[in-house]
């Protein structure tokens, strides 16, 4: 071990408390605008430059697990910091709070308020919105196929799941994909670490915790559905669904998750597709964790519990996967990332998820929104919005609805 590895292990981090922490990501939460990477951002610009309560390498490092993982990749991010800051799991769950709290907030009174949102404004807006998720898919797989399939063998990959969700369809199909991703990429995506830096991370969390949080990730992967072969409470339906939408979240998460959730919810009829849709319109323009889409879809969801409690069992559902993922790899993280194996398969699950997203964007995403040459047109100035003109998500949002509102005016 170099003197610097012993400087590493040896410095004592400086800790904070829970409560900063919370008012921390808060004002995260309210300002985070933009998507995962945006948000990674931010956290950059905030908590390693200015707080300094990481180094850049360490910082990289993190970022790294929480890309390698499944999960909605920021909110991870958040959560790791908050264990550091907060010196354990209070703080994680601190952080989490913080930045979740006020999108979720937004979504769910707005879920709330669509049943007195009527008339032939109401359809244009909303009509409007499901425009804007085609925009905000298209762009979000032009963006993921640069960077995860920039080779021929990952963009077989793709292509190969597009085909296995577009002739099968449902979860079970998406799950097979993503599985047979991760075979491609021990097949065809070896070489060329990615993951390996210079430096250790060194969280508050024993490896008895890790394991822990492990186990438990496992068993409510596994337990829910053998409750549901014996009850059919609709607490636990609502839970699985949300949970495994969750933990099977390659690629960084955010619009990942349409595709997933849209399997789980709108396929077993909690949701229809028009709501789905239009709630993942509006989720666009809130700041925070796209993944707070969850409180919206818990809200409206039926037969009950939904209002409150299903949001509330959404949201934690959706989120829980990730959390224990991170939490329990993170003192185990320094020997795994060096492993050509664990890397490659990865790399062939990231492509998985490319064409999972590709197949989501014709269907349910196009085909429910796009009936029109006009439509074709809002859709198209929304993703060239986005792509060339790198105009904020939340102005499109607004764009998109007003014209679909005038639209139905005229």
């Amino acid at each position: 071990m170099s003197a610097h590895d012993d400087a590493l292990v040896d410095e004592p981090t400086v800790r904070g408390s829970p409560l900063e922490v919370l008012r921390v990501f808060l004002m995260l939460g309210l300002t985070s605008f933009g998507g995962p990477i945006a948000h990674l951002g931010y956290f950059r610009d905030e908590l390693v430059v200015r707080r300094k309560w990481i180094d850049e390498e360490g910082y990289a490092d993190l970022v790294a697990l929480c890309q390698f993982l499944p999960g909605p990749a920021s909110s991870q991010v958040g959560f790791s910091l908050g264990v550091l800051r907060g010196n354990g799991l209070l703080g994680g769950l601190a952080a989490w709070l913080g930045f979740t709290l006020p999108s979720a907030a937004i979504l769910f009174a707005f879920a709330v308020g669509t049943a007195t949102f009527t008339g032939a404004a109401s359809t244009g807006v909303v009509h409007g919105l499901k425009l804007v998720a085609v925009a905000v898919i298209a762009q979000a797989i032009w963006g993921m196929a640069k960077n995860l399939t920039p080779d021929r063998g990952r963009a077989a990959i793709a292509l190969a799941a597009v085909a296995i969700v577009a002739f099968g369809g449902g979860a079970l199909c998406q799950t097979g994909a993503i599985a047979l991703g991760a075979v491609g990429g021990l097949w065809l995506c070896r070489g060329n670490p990615s993951f390996a830096s210079a430096t250790h991370l060194h969280f508050p969390v024993s490896r008895r915790g890790g394991a822990i949080a492990l186990i438990a990730f496992a068993a409510l992967l596994v337990l829910p559905p053998l409750f549901m072969v014996t009850s059919s409470h609709q607490a636990i339906v609502l839970f699985d669904a949300f949970y495994r939408s969750g933990a099977l979240v390659f690629g960084g998460g955010g619009h990942v998750v349409l595709p997933l959730l849209q399997a789980q919810v709108v396929d077993s009829g909690l949701v229809t597709n028009e709501s789905f849709l239009t709630g993942y319109g509006l989720a666009q323009a809130v700041p925070g964790p796209l993944f707070t889409f969850a409180a919206y879809l818990g809200t409206i969801v039926g037969p009950e519990p939904n209002g409150f409690a299903g949001a509330s069992i959404a949201l934690v559902a959706i989120f829980l996967p990730g959390i224990l993922l991170v939490y329990g790899m993170l003192p185990y993280w320094d020997a795994l990332r060096l492993r050509p194996t664990a890397q490659a398969a990865m790399r062939g699950t990231n492509a998985a998820v490319v064409g999972i997203l590709g197949a989501a964007l014709y269907n349910p995403v196009w085909t429910s929104a796009v009936l029109s040459s006009k439509d074709f047109a809002l859709a198209l100035a929304g993703f060239l919005l986005l792509t060339v003109w790198k105009t904020p998500p939340w102005t499109v949002v607004f764009l998109l609805a007003a014209s679909g509102a005038a639209a139905h005016m005229v």
